[in-house]
């Protein structure tokens, strides 16, 4: 009994396959690197170690420009933690810009689409809420106010954009999450600045 010859078909498997295979393990490698360097960012911006947070978005940066390079040839693979990098990576470097008064990155600057662009957009007003937090312990209402009027602005554009989520990654969950911090952080601002006139109406009597 005379057995096929698959020789010439693993040959033309492998040659496909192990492209996409190599390209598919860095991605996902660089990807958990991209999560673990955005989060240790935004950890560096909340403690004022902004030269930290700007050399760790760097190396983000190269890592999701690298792993996006490496799957260009390879449009058919689909790697989840990537979007989720992405995301990670652009809450970083918008908390950065929202947080300073800073020019907002575009997409295009930070080598991603809109979608997940726009979540770590929605995920900054939750750093934003923490920041806000800091400055209404130190007294620094304007600053809050500041960051209370960013937070409405952020959620007024998600708001905005009201697309099926297949086409956003699920924005809308993220816009209610941010509305709710929003609320919470203006209840929490209103209450500071009523404590504060009280307190300056007692020490002028």
């Amino acid at each position: 009994m005379n057995r096929p010859d698959l020789s010439e078909i693993e040959a033309i498997a492998r040659a496909e396959l192990d492209p996409k295979f190599t390209a598919r393990e860095k991605a996902i490698n660089n990807g958990r690197n991209v999560i673990r360097s955005s989060a240790n960012a935004i950890r560096s911006i909340h403690r004022g170690e902004l030269d930290a947070a700007r050399a760790l978005m760097a190396e983000a940066h190269e890592l999701l420009a690298e792993s996006t390079a490496a799957l260009e040839d390879h449009p058919d693979v689909n790697v989840g933690i990537l979007a989720d990098a992405a995301k990670e990576y652009a809450e970083a470097r918008l908390t950065m810009a929202l947080a300073h008064n800073e020019p907002l990155p575009l997409p295009a600057e930070l080598g991603m689409r809109v979608a997940p662009y726009l979540k770590g957009l929605g995920e900054a007003v939750g750093e934003l809420r923490r920041r806000l937090l800091d400055k209404l312990r130190s007294a620094e209402l304007d600053e809050a106010e500041r960051l209370l009027g960013v937070m409405d602005e952020v959620v007024d554009l998600l708001a905005s954009l009201d697309y099926p989520d297949g086409m956003t990654g699920g924005l809308r969950r993220t816009t209610d999450v941010s509305r709710s911090l929003v609320e919470r952080s203006r209840a929490d601002l209103t209450t500071t600045i009523v404590q504060e006139r009280l307190r300056a109406d007692l020490d002028t009597r």
